[in-house]
């Protein structure tokens, strides 16, 4: 069983083919899958630009944009049949939503014990948000913001926090994350309440205003890590104001290459891995605000591109699915 994307707003579940396991490959049967909202909410409506096809598709993705298409990459389940190292091992894969796959064994990353399966979702997540720091390079005693107190801002938030001596605040619209930042150890604002003149500010709100406000907050000669993804909608932002007497810079990140700093000592499946053991923590519990069977998934997922939820990180579970 597999979700599928038919054209915009349009989501189905169908069964196909399993192919057969070869030498080399795992067979898996997905546990949970997660859904990455900002990235599939674009998918899902058909905001994919032509331009970007290519380059937006997932790794094991079926079909092409903007559809009928199988998207997806937060996936963690069991491995049925492969190599015995790998046997029995809970696994994430950057596999689509489906119930059982077959995979090279080389893509699958086996998660840490400690770890349940169901916060191993937020593997993604935590990857993106190492790159982010990567590309940042924060410094002991900074005053950051993290502006969009989404799945991705959650997480850099929460990995950010360990620096000695940072001062971090999570800034959001939605008032009702402010428990969540408190679960992640973090100090919580409004937009209008949002500090100023900060050493360092990261954009993952996905928004013009929010890029606005990175903007004004950041200090003269600062920089803002922009890691919000737009698909076809265009930002507008006030060049013209003081954007070039405070010699402000606006510096892209994005996780399909490893960040620059680090490009030559480190390869996806390090930052993968690195991600993975970081999950170790507890509190990431907090990003898992929803929770249903795939039976569900169509509505779930339209309910989240739509706007009608204000989950962070929603699971899917597999466990009875054929």
């Amino acid at each position: 069983m597999a979700f599928w994307i038919d054209g915009p707003g349009v989501g189905v579940l169908r069964r196909g083919p399993i192919a057969r396991a070869g030498e080399g490959d795992v067979l898996v049967r997905t546990g949970y899958t997660g859904i990455s909202r900002g990235t599939e909410a674009s998918v899902f409506l058909g905001r994919v630009p032509a331009g970007e096809h290519e380059r937006m598709r997932a790794p094991f993705q079926e079909g092409d944009f903007p559809g009928p298409v199988k998207y997806g990459y937060l996936n963690v389940g069991v491995v049925e049949q492969g190599p015995e190292a790998l046997r029995g091992r809970t696994v994430f894969t950057l596999f689509p939503h489906q119930s059982l796959f077959v995979a090279p064994a080389d893509a699958v990353v086996p998660v840490p014990p400690g770890v349940p399966a169901r916060r191993a979702v937020l593997a993604g997540a935590v990857e993106t948000a190492v790159n982010v720091l990567w590309d940042a390079a924060p410094l002991i005693g900074d005053r950051v913001t993290i502006v969009g107190a989404g799945m991705i801002g959650c997480c850099v938030a929460r990995l950010i926090r360990s620096i000695p001596g940072l001062d971090v605040v999570l800034v959001d619209v939605d008032e009702s994350r402010r428990e969540i930042a408190e679960r992640l150890g973090v100090a919580f604002a409004g937009p209008g309440d949002a500090p100023a003149d900060r050493d360092l500010v990261v954009n993952t709100s996905g928004s013009e205003s929010g890029l606005r406000l990175a903007l004004e907050s950041v200090v003269t000669d600062g920089e803002v890590i922009e890691a919000s993804w737009y698909g076809d909608r265009p930002v507008t932002l006030m060049l013209g104001a003081d954007f070039h007497s405070r010699r402000l810079t606006i510096r892209s990140s994005q996780v399909g290459a490893v960040a620059e700093r680090r490009r030559n000592t480190r390869t996806t499946r390090d930052r993968l891995t690195l991600a993975l053991e970081l999950l170790r923590d507890p509190a990431f519990d907090a990003l898992l605000t929803g929770h249903s069977s795939w039976r569900d998934l169509p509505a779930v997922m339209a309910g989240l591109a739509t706007g009608r939820s204000g989950d962070l990180c929603h699971t899917i579970d597999w466990g009875d699915a054929a």
